[in-house]
């Protein structure tokens, strides 16, 4: 397999996960080598660490919410919900996990990365 068939596999199980095309536009200002960041890291997470057999999809689904928000990375777990709901994660089951995650993670790391669950909530009616 070639690294363009390996880009366009794991572009097409983004965009099976998604529900949407990928798209990972250069900043303004940011060199065209910000290309091949994109690339490498859509390979490796599309590509090579969501098609793996170790977990079932429902389970890799809450792994990466709770990482995301566990980390406080915003966009990411923008990223991550949307995935989680395509891919039949209940809204209900997510609020659970944000439960947890306060217990585990902090309330304010919870309640800051919440923020972004009632986004994606709203902008999914």
């Amino acid at each position: 397999m070639t690294d363009q068939d390996a880009y366009q596999r794991a572009l097409d199980n983004a965009e099976r996960l998604l529900g949407q095309p990928l798209v990972l536009p250069l900043g303004e200002g940011e060199p065209s080598v910000g290309n091949d960041f994109r690339r490498l890291a859509t390979v490796q997470t599309f590509g090579a660490a969501w098609p793996r057999e170790g977990l079932d999809l429902r389970s890799r689904c809450l792994v990466s919410v709770a990482i995301a928000a566990a980390l406080g990375t915003h966009e990411p777990l923008r990223g991550q919900l949307r995935i989680a709901l395509t891919s039949g994660v209940t809204r209900e089951e997510i609020v659970e996990l944000f439960i947890h995650l306060a217990a585990y993670a902090g309330a304010a790391r919870a309640f800051d990365s919440y923020q972004v669950v009632a986004a994606v909530f709203a902008e999914r009616r």
